[in-house]
């Protein structure tokens, strides 16, 4: 199992995940609603999208834009079950733990938190 940031340096190594930057607008949105709030959005959005063994629309749940966590969900590769199985070998058709989801929030935090220092990833 890899830390957190073994996974935000592995993800950095990919052009595609790479190019995801939080813009201005979404930097703002975060620090109005504070980390508490964003985490609880999380949170629902691995629950609704990624949580269930069969999500609706797999490979097309999650937006590309609309909310500073689905530009995470993709930067991170957990934005569908395939990524999650190409990324972090998680089966597909099986219902995630909540000890799953929570990682995977962990990670989208980590990386929405590396946006907001400014730090690469």
């Amino acid at each position: 199992m890899q830390t957190v940031q073994q996974a935000l340096d592995k993800l950095k190594k990919s052009r595609f995940r790479s190019g995801f930057r939080l813009t201005g607008d979404e930097l703002a949105y975060v620090a109005e609603k504070g980390e508490d709030v964003i985490r609880g959005h999380a949170a629902d959005f691995v629950r609704q999208k990624l949580a269930p063994a069969e999500p609706a629309n797999d490979g097309r749940q999650t937006p590309m834009r609309g909310h500073p966590v689905f530009k995470a969900m993709h930067a991170c590769a957990c934005c569908c079950r395939g990524c999650l199985n190409k990324w972090y070998r998680v089966p597909k058709g099986v219902e995630l733990t909540p000890s799953q989801q929570e990682r995977i929030v962990n990670l989208l935090m980590a990386w929405i938190e590396s946006q907001r220092s400014g730090q690469e990833r």
